[in-house]
């Protein structure tokens, strides 16, 4: 009478898709006088199921679709049935006759939170069990009651097939036969709490249908055949450190349109972008987020599929052949990776398995009240092995040479841009958030331990300290922080009119005063050119003319002053007006000489730049970098010097007025003659075409501290580099 009554409930729990563990009662099991085997089969008329004997046809127990056999002999696993359905018979392997295939020496190393290719683990995997091919699926859902795998092959329908419970682990897991590349899936979530059912996409899926769909896509493995080692074996073995870094950043769908306004696909990219960004003298793209995320407004900052190539352009292996044909044309790729939040979408990763699954539970601790978005919960295991795991991802399976962290600075703070009611300090009363800390000092260690060469960057806009020194040394790890201070200071003395200046002066000097307490990047990004911001161009003051001639004298301020380099597009050629990502970068500008000057400038700098020791070689010391004359603000005229190790040098001179300065003389440490390098008032960039006539020679008359010193022309607006030819 018992073994009837737990039948029964074994019976209800599969009809209303409530079970926890299916394979304790489907599939093939020993029965008192042999073996019994179950299935739920919904949809069907009749079924059979291979034996020893040939086909034998399943009892039907039940009219929703419960089949049974009985026999002495086990049919041979995974046990293979025949279908009868909707007027058609098919066959398909029956997937709880499968062993599980997660080895519990991984699960327990992701419960840890050192699984570091944990999306080996979750997702979903073109695998075979028993010999017969498929696709496992694992999910992680500790509070569920019951997961189902749904998609395009079984109607989505979340009683078909329910996954196996890996105890707790909260790990779920199923191997389904016959499931290939392309089908679309979800998993269904019932809470072992409430009962509500979620309808959830994979957060370890590694493509997705395009938007507005939001299912995953079952992707094969890779068949991309690498061909970038010499780049690889060269990244390893470099001092990033003293090497020049050039960053051209760039949002995938709106660099170029193709006819209809259409997106290019990651081939043309390569095509077209490749050779634009090696002309300039770029040493790197950094790509705006091409993870998978539903509105194109977000600008890739929403990310709903962090294992996921966006559809947008094209498949995994269509980025891998970008980024392969980048280091081999000697490009490295930058990726703007998004650990700080992400969205409310009720398919996606909030309220996963009906509860707080990757986010915190109190909104004080768990959600971005600016940004509408949740914060993840660092401080579970699982959920720092989802992150770390991600970052590992993207630098293994893409071969990326660095990872551009954003909002770094909000998840420091645990009252970042909250009211004093509307955060919870940590547990020694302080505004830190300790468990970001260790996550960020756990990230940057894994990539540089595991990914020789490969870059961390941090968007991160306060005076944190240490954020670019190594972990061991108390630091956060990172190989370089955006200069945010520099920036804003630049850009804000630049807004001013030049008759005002000298009052500003200030602000061109003190960042000296900071300048290698990190190592800084100088960065125009796409955050300046938006929201009401105007384009570089469009804040620079006076006419045309001098609109044009400021921004040249930026840019030659940028390319000479201590610091990586990064510029967003549309930037190296003056685009007029703010960025708009619906639409391709104004590219008929370039038919304008003043247009097409400042493109000639940009590559001039840029190879000027890596061509030239001095000016990237000590970045990171005091060492590279000396005032000649930092003092004249009435002029609004500074100079100085930049080093290398092996004592050459080159001299900055930079006039910030529309006023040329004749017989402007400035001191220099060695005589010889001094020859114009770049000149950003040249003709051909669109300038007034004043100069020095090619060399200036020195003078033995000590001048500002200097044994010798020089006489120059400085023409308006614009900034002269020199070097000294003994």
């Amino acid at each position: 009478m018992a073994t009837h009554k737990k039948h029964d409930q074994q019976l209800t729990l599969i009809l209303e898709a409530r079970h926890h563990d299916p394979f304790a009662w489907l599939g093939l099991h020993h029965a008192e006088n042999g073996h019994v085997f179950r299935t739920f089969l919904p949809y069907a008329e009749r079924a059979w199921l291979e034996t020893g004997s040939g086909w034998e046809e399943l009892q039907r127990i039940h009219p929703s679709g419960i089949y049974t056999w009985l026999g002495k002999e086990p049919p041979a696993r995974p046990c293979l049935l025949r279908i009868e359905q909707g007027g058609k018979t098919f066959e398909r392997h029956d997937p709880y006759s499968c062993d599980p295939i997660i080895t519990d020496h991984d699960l327990y190393l992701f419960n840890e939170g050192r699984l570091l290719q944990a999306y080996d683990m979750l997702g979903a995997h073109v695998t075979t069990c028993h010999g017969v091919s498929g696709t496992r699926f694992t999910v992680w859902a500790p509070n569920a009651e019951r997961v189902s795998v749904i998609g395009d092959f079984n109607s989505w329908d979340g009683r078909t097939y329910p996954m196996r419970s890996r105890g707790s682990s909260g790990v779920w897991e199923l191997f389904i036969p016959g499931i290939v590349d392309g089908m679309l899936y979800k998993f269904e979530i019932r809470n072992r709490d409430s009962g509500h059912i979620l309808v959830k996409t994979d957060p370890y899926a590694t493509r997705f249908e395009m938007r507005p769909g939001t299912a995953a896509r079952i992707a094969a493995p890779s068949a991309h055949q690498w061909n970038d080692a010499a780049w690889m074996q060269k990244r390893a073995s470099t001092d990033w450190l003293s090497q020049p870094l050039n960053v051209y950043e760039l949002h995938a769908g709106s660099w170029k349109r193709a006819s209809g306004n259409r997106y290019l696909n990651y081939q043309q990219l390569a095509e077209d972008l490749i050779p634009y960004v090696k002309k300039l003298g770029y040493t790197h793209i950094e790509l705006m987020p091409i993870s998978e995320h539903p509105l194109d407004e977000s600008w890739g900052y929403q990310t709903t599929g962090y294992f996921g190539v966006t559809s947008r352009f094209g498949s995994p292996d269509d980025f891998r052949a970008l980024v392969d044909a980048c280091h081999q044309a000697g490009i490295g790729v930058l990726l703007d990776w998004v650990p700080a939040h992400f969205p409310k979408d009720s398919w996606a990763l909030a309220n996963f398995d009906g509860t707080a699954l990757f986010e915190h539970e109190d909104p004080r601790l768990g959600e971005h009240q600016d940004w509408g978005t949740l914060i993840f919960n660092y401080g579970r295991n699982e959920v720092r092995n989802f992150l770390i795991a991600n970052a590992h991802y993207w630098l293994n399976e893409f071969h990326i040479d660095g990872l551009r962290v954003d909002a770094v600075a909000s998840m420091l703070y645990l009252d970042y841009s909250r009211e004093h009611d509307q955060w919870l300090p940590n547990k020694y009363g302080g505004r830190e958030n300790l468990e970001a800390i260790d996550f960020l000092r756990q990230l940057n260690v894994m990539v540089h331990e595991d990914f020789p060469g490969a870059l961390t960057l941090a968007e991160e806009s306060t005076s944190w300290p240490m954020v670019s020194r190594p972990v061991h040394l108390g630091g956060l790890g990172f190989s370089m922080k955006w200069n945010m201070g520099w920036m804003n200071d630049t850009l804000a003395y630049f807004q001013q009119d030049p008759v005002h200046r000298r009052y500003h002066h200030n602000q061109l000097t003190f960042g000296q005063l900071y300048a290698y307490t990190e190592n800084f990047v100088l960065p125009f990004s796409h955050d300046e050119v938006v929201h009401g911001k105007r384009s570089l161009l469009d804040k620079m003051p006076g006419d045309a003319w001098q609109k044009f001639a400021n921004l040249r004298l930026l840019f030659t301020y940028q390319m000479t002053y201590p610091g990586k380099k990064l510029n967003f597009m549309g930037n190296e050629f003056a685009q007029g007006r703010e960025w708009i990502a619906t639409t391709g970068l104004d590219w008929n500008l370039l038919d304008t000489p003043w247009h097409s000057g400042m493109l000639q400038l940009t590559g001039d700098l840029g190879h000027l730049y890596l061509d030239t020791r001095a000016l990237h070689e000590l970045d990171f010391s005091y060492e590279g970098f000396a005032w000649i004359d930092c003092h004249d603000a009435d002029q609004s005229v500074v100079s100085y010097l930049r080093r290398a190790r092996n004592g050459s040098f080159v001299v900055v001179m930079l006039n910030f007025t529309p006023v040329p300065r004749q017989g402007y003389r400035i001191g220099v440490p060695q005589p010889g003659r001094y020859r114009e390098l770049l000149n950003s008032d040249a003709g051909c960039y669109g300038g007034s075409n004043m100069g020095n006539g090619g060399d200036l020679p020195s003078e033995d008359l000590p001048w500002m501290g200097f044994p010798h010193s020089i006489v120059a022309t400085l023409p308006p607006l614009s900034g002269v580099i020199l070097k000294c030819e003994q």
